[in-house]
């Protein structure tokens, strides 16, 4: 789920003004970060690695086995999609990440990492993200029900879960600087 969550969580700086976003704002950013072609094509990509690599092996090789890994993963990103739009929905949070852009480097990073854990609210505020963690962690833990037994354990849901919030600081670093690095590259202000 690795491919397909890095293909899925947005990149873009989808957050640059601050208005907040009403529900249905909600609904399509998680929609268009879940169902745009390139995390669709994620989905693929991470099925054909666990596919090429026989994991589970219980579910054996392959056109069913790719069909049976690529639904999974599929089901994986919903479930995630689903869960960070409740409750940050409910919880009155933003899901966006705000770029820093001034700053060096370091001060920058701390600003990537700082909007990993911490989020905005709906009114401006600023809390614990608790719409990322509780996706990240309850998406691992949904998704490895239908896993065999011996990869359905909460030492995996814990792996899983961390990994998805490393995703989202790779995600924010990357909606942090890459403006910056494509300004630089194609020499536009």
């Amino acid at each position: 789920m690795i491919l397909a969550l890095s293909a899925a969580l947005p990149l873009t700086v989808f957050g640059e003004n601050s208005e907040s976003l009403d529900v249905s704002g909600k609904l399509r950013y998680h929609a268009e970060a879940t169902y745009k072609p390139m995390a669709l094509l994620g989905v693929a990509a991470y099925a054909g690695v666990l596919q090429a690599d026989g994991a589970p092996k219980e579910w054996g090789g392959g056109g069913g086995a790719y069909g049976q890994r690529y639904a999974s993963t599929l089901a994986w990103v919903g479930i995630h999609s689903a869960l960070a739009f409740s409750l940050d929905s409910a919880l009155h949070q933003d899901p966006r990440y705000y770029r820093s852009g001034d700053g060096g480097f370091w001060k920058r990073s701390g600003h990537a990492i700082r909007g990993t854990f911490l989020t905005r609210t709906d009114k401006g505020g600023e809390t614990f993200s608790t719409w990322r963690m509780g996706s990240a962690f309850g998406a691992a833990y949904l998704s490895n029900q239908w896993y065999p037994d011996r990869l359905n354990t909460v030492r995996l849901d814990l792996i899983q879960g961390g990994v998805t919030v490393g995703f989202d600081l790779v995600s924010n670093l990357g909606a942090e600087f890459l403006p910056d690095i494509k300004r630089k590259v194609l020499r536009r202000k």
